[in-house]
């Protein structure tokens, strides 16, 4: 099926116009007798005039034709409408149009190339209802700017996939008829956003494009989504839009450095205060620490000092506290002597060989203020679960006037590393001593030991420390 063809006498003859575009009427080639001399401007094999059902006009191979691209292209009467449509309005917006012509080099074959009478410019008019990829409507699109056509793809299909790729409007026409009108592709820029011009019939369209009131364009900026459509890559506006775009995304990056700056300014200005307080808070600090050395000087070797060391050792999870100080920092620690002093706010301060406080385990929120709050501030404080590191967090710095240092660190020993562990047994509800062992004990397999100084679960080798001739296991209890 094609529209156009070459007459022996007459030169290239056009189905769709009036008077084949050679001053002819139809009827001098449809059912002549004899058959008028057409030939295929492709294969130049003979061709004849055709009418369809619904009285659409064109020409057909006549039989034996060889492989020519035109009598194997099988395209629809629905693509011929739309091809024929497009031609009409082309010349209607005042540009030449041709049907189906083909590059010099046959690398292309546009449905309609519409060109200006004074050859300045030339268009092809792409008609495409097939399914076809984005990576080939982009080729055919590319072969043709090679050759100086620019390329406007139409399709009348709901949802072309390809839609934006190249430049390309979709198509519709209203449910009581009418002309064809853009129903998507066409957009404009409001100042801040693209947004679908409405009810455009084609042929404006065609006359906005042909002289260049309407150009495709790569949006930039944001698409805003009108009525479920999509937001294409590739649009048709008019070239106010496109400076207005520029003006706006110019204005954008200029408010967006200056935003910059001023946030650049405000953080060097928060920075150098910051600075500042820090430098007191150490200074501040340091004298806290200088007090806590002294005190802990003064209380050593004293016997009430001893006395409250000892009972605070006892506290549960202190030595647990000591053991993961050695194995997560590798720092050995004892209880300080000056456990009563109020600088560690409740806490039990735990100190290296030297005297050094290193760490305090469990100070108490309600008691941190004045010595106390310089000091815990800059320091490491362990915790003995996740509650009690929440309730200080939440409470003693909820809103700190003056930024802090210390860490908090919640005490996980999951299994017992202690080179001296302290066991105890669980047999049946009551606690029993242990102790390390070369082999498990009968109780061991049945039961588990636990360090009393890390608090973790003991996984080598125990058995019960019970006197001599009292058998090991769970029938001596009781």
């Amino acid at each position: 099926m094609a529209f156009r063809a070459v007459h022996a006498e007459w030169g290239t003859v056009f189905a769709h116009l009036p008077d084949l575009g050679c001053g002819q009427a139809w009827e001098a080639v449809w059912k002549v007798k004899p058959r008028a001399s057409i030939t295929c401007v492709e294969c130049r094999h003979p061709m004849y005039a055709k009418t369809s059902r619904a009285g659409m006009r064109f020409f057909a191979h006549a039989p034996h034709a060889p492989d020519c691209e035109i009598a194997r292209e099988g395209e629809s009467e629905a693509h011929h409408l739309l091809k024929l449509e497009l031609a009409w309005t082309a010349r209607d917006a005042g540009a030449h149009a041709e049907l189906e012509v083909r590059a010099s080099d046959g690398s292309w074959r546009a449905d309609v190339l519409a060109s200006a009478p004074d050859g300045s410019w030339h268009i092809a008019l792409e008609a495409q209802l097939s399914p076809i990829t984005d990576t080939d409507v982009a080729a055919r699109t590319e072969r043709m700017r090679q050759h100086g056509v620019a390329a406007c793809w139409f399709s009348d299909r709901p949802r072309p996939p390809w839609l934006g790729t190249v430049p390309s409007v979709r198509v519709a026409r209203e449910q009581d008829g009418g002309p064809l009108r853009v129903a998507e592709g066409l957009v404009r820029f409001d100042g801040r956003s693209w947004r679908r011009v409405r009810a455009t019939v084609l042929p404006d369209f065609l006359r906005w494009v042909f002289h260049g009131q309407a150009v495709p364009h790569s949006v930039k900026s944001l698409y805003t989504y009108e009525d479920g459509l999509r937001s294409l890559p590739t649009v048709w506006t008019h070239p106010k839009y496109i400076a207005a775009e520029e003006t706006h995304l110019a204005d954008e990056e200029r408010r967006r450095l200056a935003y910059e700056a001023q946030a650049a300014i405000r953080k060097r200005r928060l920075d150098a205060r910051k600075a500042v307080v820090r430098e007191g808070n150490a200074a501040s600090r340091a004298r806290a620490l200088r007090k806590a050395l002294k005190a802990e000087e003064a209380a050593e070797g004293m016997s009430a000092s001893s006395a409250l060391r000892e009972k605070a050792a006892r506290r549960r999870g202190v030595r647990r506290a000591i053991a993961y100080l050695s194995r997560e920092h590798g720092l050995t620690a004892t209880v300080g002597w000056s456990v009563a002093d109020p600088c560690w706010a409740g806490g039990v301060p735990l100190v290296d060989g030297e005297g050094v406080p290193v760490a305090v385990f469990n100070p108490a929120r309600r008691l941190l203020r004045g010595q106390a709050y310089l000091l815990l501030a800059g320091m490491l404080l362990l915790f003995g679960d996740e509650l009690a590191l929440k309730h200080f967090n939440r409470y003693a710095y909820g809103a700190p006037k003056r930024p802090k240092d210390q860490r908090t660190e919640v005490v996980r020993l999951d299994f017992c590393a202690c080179e001296a562990p302290e066991l105890v047994a669980k047999i049946e509800g009551r606690e029993f001593p242990a102790q390390p062992s070369d082999n498990f004990g009968a109780a061991a397999a049945l039961y588990l030991a636990q360090c009393q100084v890390c608090g973790g679960a003991y996984k080598l080798p125990w058995r019960r420390a019970v006197p001599t001739g009292e058998p090991d296991g769970p029938a001596a209890v009781g």
